[in-house]
């Protein structure tokens, strides 16, 4: 199947011919990894000056932590945090490509509304809320469609699969399907790293990454400091930078678009060093 190569974000065509970075900004106060938290204005604008600063392409904030049994809170809440973030930023980077991590359409459609969010980032994958895909269609904007099962609170105990690999490009299939139906034309698929899925899976998805480009949608990978690897190597999530740059470089090689993390800088240079290791004329 042919891969889409551009995604549509605020008019613009986003090119997606060589790997592109998107950075992490939480306005949450329980995210798994206390630096990526802005907490203050001058937090959310320094977050923010370092992801561009680096060469991130794409700004994901998020108004609600997404960690396994994760704080329950309202969508007001969220909203709340969400808009003190986006008014910062509108203000301060009124060109930057903002994408909301939220599972929440009434969420997606205000942010969008009020703030030009150009990408609605679902860890739901459309099964947290059935109004998302009629909503992102209406809103016309990009939206990363994440593989997951249950809620924060449920999804680790939801790890049994027979071909996890196998379960999980139906699943991309059955949604794509569903989301171009509802008129939905720029999707990202995200196998979703953590979320429902033990250690070893994790790394099996990795290796058969390359599988999800049979969908035809360009593939983010989001192994930013995750539990595959502070626990394989027994550290912390403060320690696993050196990881992350190990997997993200293997998620490369195996045919990711996109790379989601918390160190922009060292992600930039990843994909730096694997665009000189695939020059042609070398």
């Amino acid at each position: 199947m042919q891969l889409k190569m551009t995604i549509k974000t605020n008019g613009k065509l986003l090119e997606l011919s060589t790997p592109i970075v998107m950075g992490i900004v939480n306005v949450t106060p329980d995210s798994f990894y206390g630096k990526s938290r802005a907490l203050s204005g001058q937090e959310v604008v320094e977050a923010v000056g370092k992801i561009i600063g680096h060469g991130g392409t794409i700004v994901d904030i998020g108004g609600y932590s997404t960690r396994p049994d994760a704080e329950i809170i309202s969508a007001g809440e969220e909203l709340k945090r969400l808009s003190f973030g986006l008014e910062i930023i509108r203000k301060h980077f009124p060109d930057v490509i903002i994408s909301v991590d939220t599972f929440r359409a009434d969420v997606a459609r205000q942010v969008v509304e009020e703030f030009g969010v150009s990408i609605i980032n679902d860890i739901g994958g459309g099964g947290l809320d059935d109004k998302m895909f009629d909503t992102v269609a209406r809103l016309e904007v990009a939206y990363i469609l994440m593989h997951s099962k249950g809620d924060p609170q449920t999804m680790q105990k939801l790890t049994d699969y027979d071909d996890i690999t196998a379960e999980l490009l139906a699943f991309f299939s059955q949604r794509l399907s569903a989301l171009k139906k509802a008129g939905v034309n720029d999707v990202i698929i995200d196998p979703g790293f953590g979320f429902a899925k033990t250690t070893a899976q994790n790394f099996r998805l990795l290796n058969n990454l390359s599988v999800f480009k049979e969908t035809g949608a360009p593939v983010l990978a989001g192994l930013s400091r995750k539990s595959m690897i502070y626990k394989t190597l027994e550290i912390t999530p403060d320690e696993a930078l050196n990881g992350t740059t190990a997997l993200n470089m293997i998620a490369l090689e195996n045919g990711a678009d996109i790379l989601r993390v918390h160190d922009v800088k060292e992600a930039v240079q990843a994909v730096n060093l694997y665009r000189q290791l695939k020059r042609e004329d070398i």
